[in-house]
């Protein structure tokens, strides 16, 4: 976490005696043609014999910039609890989407090498590019090659449709596997969801849920010897979905890493046969 406020710029550990760092400069960044005309200008409007104006419009967008991060980061945190961070329902969340069925706040992520089409309203083709954004005025702007191929009105848009491949979705679950680095909760060595013996636990020793994964049976069954569910007798076999007895922190079977322990070695089962 440390790390990550520093690289947001979050962490502030100078001193007063400590010498300021140069701030980077606009001027040697790399901007669209048609922002470094306008940067160019705004420069010349606010220059002066010390460039104090500029120096302080420079602190200014850097205190917007820090306070943005610090939303973002609260954003993230919010969504790795399970709650929405604009209404704070409880999130349904998968292994690429995250979704609020209260507020219709949605994050999801786009496949990087298949493509996106959009189908029109007036039954012609789509319009396909790698990638696409809907603005806030609801219409699509298209990419190609890091630039915009088309704009088309919100009216003229009847879906979009993500072409995900086979072969991508799988090599995201390998990565996602990868990437989690599991630890059992008894022994603290390497879990691995493709053994045999693996389990995931959610259970309750108090007022809220908790969640641990552990390497083999052994583990599982120490653990839950030395440490009995306190909510109600039988929380280790209960169903979530079915349990309001304690505050949730995951869902049963939408929750991000409980797929990553059973529907994709479901995948991987079936496609081995």
């Amino acid at each position: 976490m440390s790390k990550l406020s520093e690289m947001l710029g979050l962490r502030n550990d100078k001193h007063e005696d400590d010498e300021p760092q140069e701030a980077v400069s606009l001027e040697n960044s790399v901007l669209p043609e048609h922002q470094r005309d306008m940067l160019e200008r705004d420069i010349r409007v606010l220059d002066d014999n010390y460039g104090v104006r500029e120096k302080k419009v420079q602190k200014e967008a850097e205190k917007q910039v820090q306070e943005a991060a610090e939303d973002s980061l609260k954003q993230l945190h919010m969504i790795q609890m399970g709650r929405c961070p604009v209404c704070g329902a409880h999130l349904r969340q998968h292994l690429f989407a995250t979704i609020c069925e209260t507020c219709d706040f949605n994050a999801y992520e786009m496949p990087r090498r298949g493509s996106v089409r959009v189908h029109l309203r007036d039954g012609t083709p789509p319009v396909e590019g790698q990638t696409c954004y809907v603005i806030r005025s609801g219409d699509v702007l298209i990419m190609r090659d890091d630039v915009i191929r088309a704009k088309v009105p919100k009216e003229a848009v009847s879906w979009i449709e993500y072409v995900w491949t086979d072969e991508e979705i799988d090599q995201r679950y390998k990565q996602l596997i990868e990437r989690l680095k599991l630890v059992c909760s008894w022994c603290n060595n390497p879990a691995d969801p493709d053994k045999d013996g693996f389990h995931l636990a959610q259970v309750a020793f108090g007022a809220s849920q908790e969640r641990h994964v552990f390497c083999c049976d052994d583990c599982y069954e120490a653990f839950r010897r030395m440490y009995p569910a306190r909510v109600h007798r039988n929380c280790y076999e209960r169903n979530c979905a079915e349990c309001n007895d304690c505050i949730k922190r995951y869902d049963d079977e939408n929750d991000g890493v409980r797929l990553v322990a059973k529907d994709y070695l479901h995948v991987k089962r079936q496609a081995a046969t």
